[in-house]
């Protein structure tokens, strides 16, 4: 990989620096049409969040109880195995899911994701006992993990760096959107024909089918959206990654701020390539069975590579310490949670967490305007002190009345309940979108997709854990459930703080510079980048040096005849 090696870079950086706009609320609206594809993809988003929210709500209806097994349904480690079976079927989707974005494209990759996701949907809305709800939720997690992965992928490679965490964090404001519509669609169809041994299925049919239409309209819409323009550059389909450019840019093809972003792109496809040639001559010949050698190595070079596994290191552990900060254990059993904590009736604890809903949702929002201006570092540093402090209160109030004694104090647990809203609005405007952000831009292009597979995969194998593990831990553990994810809070805290660096306003090619170091990386490698840079005329000369006046104002591409990219200057304006 690349890290810096004098004044070429420098003026590079300098000359990026020219062409950056603006971040937060301006950036957004200066970039409308950017902003409007990427709320349309993150329908995907929206999908996983109201299947996240909608399945702790079901499993509390005793018409769902009735139908797949009343005494299943009592067993914590069943309870949790129905719940948690889907992020067992969402890791190995997203695993699968690195190879399909890179081959068939990260809207084909959608696509597919949707078409397994209604598969999953309709085995469950068919159920009569509880295999077809663990059969059903395993197809249905394949397609949410495919489309948890796809979703900041592609909204990364469309975004320009300077509104790119605000794009990537739109995913998590549409889980969070999903996970509160699902609250009270829960909570309005628990009446449906009734309460108790009177419910009709339709109360937990209702809001299982419901999720078909968004990823439905999801499907068929991305169909009209624009190919990635680094997924084509990677495809050698330049003329229409250049086209794309442009028109996401909203700026001529010819413009220099289009061309540099542009070769920008081709320098590191280029890099990647030849890289790839020197390595592995024997793989060339663009066969299935050479194709496929090349991704193992791809993968393989994410653990061998020192700048890689660095990058994997940042992507799997940040959504360890996201996972095990205690958030799916608190909306997936929301409801169980806050009987616990005091709350009498079924209905009051559906009320409940479907404010805890609302206030996760908005806490988002901040996050999606704001995170490239505050950086990732002290957002994801603040969320995870706020969620610690707020685990340790409800771990003592629970400890000093739960999980019996509640009656009578009324005060007290509502205090707890409070403060496990505190809790998700911590994490609402942090670790919901900042750990997507990480791990959709810390990677290179010719590896991303694979990198992030497998950053998404950590976050569903611990979400898997989490999900089984918390009815147990909540029965045996009591108290102890809050003070062991408090502790976790804190240790994220810690690994933000020392281990991760800052990555905000870079764009995803100078990503290479800030996990690149001088020692651990090939002079080959520099010296390979260099003369690709020099070659498509990002710098100039022997000595790297950049002749930022001859590119003042605009740039034209000139292909020629050796096939190689020259940034020349126009007279025309």
């Amino acid at each position: 990989m690349h890290t810096s090696t004098g004044g070429g870079h420098d003026a590079l950086s300098k000359r990026r620096a020219q062409f950056a706009g603006p971040s937060g609320i301006k950036g957004l609206m200066q970039n409308s049409r950017i902003f409007l594809l990427a709320v349309f993809a993150s329908l995907g988003g929206f999908v996983y969040g109201y299947n996240q929210g909608m399945f702790g709500q079901v499993l509390n209806m005793s018409s769902f109880k009735t139908t797949v097994n009343p005494e299943s349904i009592k067993n914590t480690t069943t309870r949790g195995l129905l719940t948690a079976i889907l992020e067992l079927g969402a890791w190995v989707g997203v695993l699968i899911n690195g190879y399909n974005a890179d081959k068939f494209g990260r809207k084909i990759a959608t696509q597919i994701g949707v078409g397994v996701f209604v598969i999953g949907v309709i085995v469950q809305a068919c159920a009569t006992n509880v295999d077809y709800i663990y059969g059903g939720r395993f197809v249905t997690g394949l397609g949410v993990g495919i489309l948890s992965m796809i979703v900041p992928l592609y909204n990364a490679e469309l975004a320009p760096a300077e509104i790119r965490g605000s794009l990537v964090s739109l995913q998590q404001l549409a889980i969070c959107t999903g996970i509160m519509i699902s609250y009270w669609i829960g909570y309005g169809t628990n009446y449906i024909g009734g309460t108790g041994a009177g419910q009709s299925n339709a109360a937990w049919l209702v809001p299982i089918c419901i999720q078909l239409l968004p990823a439905i309209i999801l499907g068929v819409g991305i169909m009209w959206l624009p190919q990635s323009p680094r997924w084509l550059v990677s495809n050698d389909r330049d003329d229409e990654a250049l086209n794309i450019l442009a028109n996401l840019r909203r700026a001529p093809k010819e413009s220099e701020i289009v061309q540099l972003e542009f070769l920008e792109i081709k320098a590191q496809h280029m890099f990647e390539v030849d890289r790839s040639r020197a390595k592995f001559p024997q793989f060339q010949s663009g066969s299935f069975m050479d194709n496929f050698k090349l991704g193992f190595y791809d993968y393989a070079s994410l653990f061998t590579n020192k700048s890689l596994r660095k990058r994997v290191f940042v992507a799997v552990f940040t959504m360890v310490f996201q996972q095990w900060s205690g958030i799916n254990a608190i909306l997936y059993y929301a409801a169980f949670i806050f009987q616990d904590l005091g709350l009498t009736g079924n209905t009051t604890s559906l009320l409940a967490s479907g404010v805890g809903g609302i206030l996760l949702m908005l806490a988002t929002i901040p996050a999606v305007l704001y995170i490239d201006q505050l950086g990732r570092k002290p957002v994801l540093i603040a969320g995870a002190i706020g969620m610690g402090v707020s685990h340790i209160i409800v771990a003592s109030l629970y400890g000093a009345f739960g999980p019996t004694n509640w009656e009578g104090r009324a005060a007290a647990g509502w205090v707890a309940v409070v403060f496990v809203w505190i809790y998700q609005i911590n994490f609402g405007y942090s670790w919901g979108p900042g750990a997507w952000v990480l791990v959709a831009e810390v990677f290179p292009l010719g590896v991303r997709a694979k990198g992030i597979s497998i950053g998404a995969s950590s976050n569903w194998l611990n979400n898997f854990a989490i999900g089984q593990a918390t009815p147990d831990m909540v029965a045996s553990m009591n108290y102890g459930t809050f003070i062991f994810f408090g502790l976790i809070c804190f240790l994220a805290a810690a690994f933000i703080f020392f281990m991760v660096p800052e990555t905000k306003g870079l764009t995803l090619e100078e990503m290479d510079e800030v996990f690149g170091d001088e020692a651990g990386n090939a002079a080959d490698d520099r010296a390979r980048l260099d003369r690709i840079y020099t070659e498509l005329g990002l710098m100039e000369g022997g000595d790297h040096a950049m002749n930022s006046e001859k590119h003042e104002k605009v740039a034209a591409i000139d292909i020629m005849n050796t096939g190689g990219y020259k940034l020349g200057t126009s007279t025309g304006m």
